[in-house]
């Protein structure tokens, strides 16, 4: 029996998908166990291009069971377009995709209201996906929610009734438009009539394949510094990032997780606000036109920075990483040189991650060493060896720094391309 956890080291966008998907070959079960469609994971294989953002991405191994664990809340309509789209490609997931009853349905008012709180904090917005994410969560923790499961009873009409008279109120102080409850209702009994085949309870599912030995695949939503309680507070997600939330979200014992993926990308990214302390700000150098991407989920352009090692070997520590996967390092072809932050200072003296919170982590100095890059394109290579020398040198600085080894190393998008260590 193996329990493998794959985490984001860094701001998220590391490129968790394409992980998840190369190492679900061995996989008997893929969950998803925190966040929602907030995070879209890319996978490119032999289906075609795929954005995912609430199925596991490990769900194109055809042996793998796919599960999305009660920790996860659901936008009906994103769930089912997914579940088309991948029936649509020949892969079948009906009778291999569980949904937990237990999980939180995002309902009209999260997104209409995620967008209003963003307009109203002006120039303070947290930078939110506005799909609904910290306002559903927020009704989950203060016992407000909705779950697949209350509409097996009278349960939905009766919360959904009291949630519209509270919700308007604000809606309509906001600047909003009430919502009408006939619509809502109608429109998610019949989300939940589409759904149903797929809702099952997944305590026994998950406790026999521990018993059975089987092997889990956990894939982890966002990265490690947009956690609620360990990342750059307030801009941050509205759940817990770091593998023990596969224990609440999921029902995985923590001494089961046996083995903890480090998705680490080769520079840095950020969606949104918040501080990124190796950013460059020179959009129209050819670094940061190198750098730059689009964001899965938003179609936002992500912001871009070196790579930032104090990051990643804070996430190592926080979640126990036993190894990393370094994706994107063909990004990197063709630079001269390459910064690295291996450390930072704030006032002169030296300070960790840990030390200092969303406010002052936007004012440290980083520490940068400047590395030899490498001209030669990468992508066709499949074992270390291939690689160019002072590319072997940049994995064995990232190694040495995170104190964690690169297992995998990816050199483009696609599945097989991904060199094993």
């Amino acid at each position: 029996m193996t329990v493998t956890a794959v985490i984001g080291s860094q701001w998220g966008d590391e490129g968790k998908g394409k992980v998840v998907d190369f190492l679900a070959e061995r996989a008997d079960y893929v969950a998803r166990f925190n966040g929602g469609n907030n995070a879209g994971h890319t996978v490119v294989n032999e289906f075609g291009t795929f954005k995912i953002h609430l199925v596991p991405s490990g769900i194109f191994s055809r042996k793998a069971v796919g599960l999305i664990g009660g920790g996860v809340v659901i936008d009906p309509a994103v769930l089912l377009d997914e579940i088309k789209l991948l029936n649509d490609a020949g892969l079948n997931v009906d009778g291999r995709l569980w949904v937990s009853p237990r999980s939180h349905l995002i309902m009209p008012y999260h997104k209409l209201l995620d967008g209003l709180y963003e307009e109203a904090k002006g120039a303070g917005a947290t930078g939110t996906t506005r799909r609904g994410i910290g306002p559903v969560f927020a009704d989950k923790v203060s016992y407000n929610g909705i779950r697949w499961s209350d509409f097996a009873s009278d349960a939905f009409e009766s919360r959904l009734k009291m949630q519209l008279e509270l919700k308007n109120k604000i809606v309509v102080a906001l600047g909003g438009e009430r919502l009408d409850y006939a619509e809502v209702r109608d429109t998610y009994r019949g989300y939940y009539a589409r759904v149903k085949p797929y809702l099952r309870e997944l305590y026994s599912v998950v406790q026999d394949g521990l018993r059975a030995n089987k092997h889990f695949l956990l894939e982890q939503a966002m990265g490690t510094f947009l956690d609620t309680d360990w990342g750059t507070y307030p801009f941050v997600t509205a759940s817990t990032t770091i593998p023990s939330a596969a224990s609440a979200g999921l029902g995985i014992p923590p001494r089961y997780i046996t083995q903890v993926v480090g998705v680490t990308k080769a520079y840095t990214t950020r969606v949104g606000a918040g501080p990124l302390p190796t950013e460059i700000f020179d959009t129209e150098s050819a670094v940061y036109q190198k750098f730059g991407e689009v964001a899965a989920t938003t179609g936002r352009t992500r912001r871009v920075g070196w790579l930032d090692l104090e990051i990643v070997k804070t996430a190592a520590e926080l979640s126990g990483v036993t190894e990393l996967c370094l994706t994107k390092l063909d990004v990197l072809s063709g630079l001269d040189e390459i910064q690295v932050c291996m450390g930072y200072k704030l006032g002169g003296e030296p300070v960790r991650y840990a030390d200092v919170d969303a406010y002052g982590l936007g004012e440290v100095e980083c520490i940068f060493q400047s590395v030899k890059g490498w001209r030669e394109e990468i992508g066709a290579a499949r074992s270390f060896d291939e690689l160019p020398t002072n590319a072997q040198g940049y994995v064995k600085m990232i190694e040495d720094a995170a104190g964690v080894p690169v297992k995998w190393i990816g050199v483009g998008p696609e599945r097989e391309a991904t060199i094993r260590r």
